[in-house]
């Protein structure tokens, strides 16, 4: 079976006011359906997908987004958009002399801005990398689930991209973050050719934990990690 589309869902007290804020700031198209609000992912970008919830958040988000620059002006100029949309400055610890910059959209969740000579990101586009907490183990099973090769495995860090190149999914290995409930951000994987039983199992052979079936028909599994993610069924 071929693996399918990778999308990442969000949680939300407002889901279509955080959508229309990645949406300016990504310059995508806002899909409305019954449960949520998408912004389907061009050339190789990640889907982004916001649902309501009303958990709270608790802490440093397991999972966050890193936009890419081309010059110090078009940095400057992608902070100054984001505040200008609702976004914030936000303190998690960076060091002066590190060149990126961490806000936060919103709802509280972060993201950085990377600096321009940043060698990694260079061709993933704008949205360059989801940025993960996560061991290597985890950073190998989605490389398998996917069929995304490594792009990066040393020190217990793992990353992957798509053959077609596009935007890296990254994790940086332990020590992990305890996980505080639900994660807000989930993958969710839709089955290239609608077999999601099959899918599932594939899954499930490759280390991940069946949980539970969701009321919109998904599949809810673990990751090795133990983090959640689905498998919807079209």
């Amino acid at each position: 079976m071929l693996p399918g589309l990778l999308t990442i869902t969000f949680d939300a007290h407002d889901p279509a006011r955080l959508a229309q804020f990645w949406a300016d700031m990504l310059g995508r198209e806002v899909v409305k359906d019954a449960d949520g609000v998408g912004l389907p992912g061009p050339d190789g970008q990640l889907g982004l997908r916001f649902v309501p919830s009303r958990a709270e958040k608790v802490g440093l988000n397991l999972v966050h987004l890193h936009l890419t620059s081309v010059s110090q002006d078009d940095q400057q100029h992608t902070v100054a958009r984001a505040l200008q949309l609702g976004a914030g400055h936000l303190d998690v610890g960076q060091r002066p002399e590190e060149g990126h910059i961490v806000l936060a959209d919103p709802e509280g969740n972060e993201f950085c801005v990377i600096e321009p000579d940043n060698a990694f990101l260079a061709g993933c586009g704008f949205l360059g990398e989801l940025a993960c907490d996560g061991t290597r183990e985890v950073g190998l099973f989605w490389s398998e689930a996917l069929g995304w090769p490594l792009v990066w495995d040393q020190d217990q860090e793992t990353a992957i991209q798509s053959p077609h190149g596009g935007t890296k999914v990254a994790w940086g290995g332990p020590p992990v973050a305890p996980r505080k409930g639900r994660n807000r951000q989930r993958f969710v994987l839709t089955p290239a050719d609608g077999d999601q039983q099959s899918e599932v199992d594939r899954l499930v052979s490759l280390g991940a934990t069946r949980l539970e079936s969701g009321a919109d028909g998904a599949v809810v599994l673990a990751d090795p990690d133990g983090n959640e993610f689905c498998v919807t069924a079209a």
